[in-house]
């Protein structure tokens, strides 16, 4: 078993409304500093090890977990940690 965990951030250029909303809430806090904030998704997923584990998972995000067209990602493999 696996560990895979899936990044997915909007490209550069698409508009982040949700990350605009954040930069605007921060400045109201007082935290002036915050020049841009974006938003994202994070995924963690258990699957099971295989040949093409990589090539697999590569699929999963072109054909439901990322939208190629306005998201880009990336994902790490690693051993999964057993309880």
């Amino acid at each position: 078993m696996r560990k895979v965990t899936v990044f997915i951030t909007l490209k550069q250029g698409v508009l982040d409304p949700q990350g605009k909303a954040i930069q605007t809430s921060l400045h109201s806090l007082g935290y002036q500093e915050v020049q841009e904030a974006r938003v994202g998704k994070y995924m963690e997923l258990q699957v099971e090890d295989g040949p093409d584990l990589e090539a697999r998972v590569k699929e999963m995000c072109d054909k439901l977990l990322a939208n190629p067209v306005i998201e880009d990602y990336r994902f790490d493999v690693e051993e999964a940690v057993r309880s």
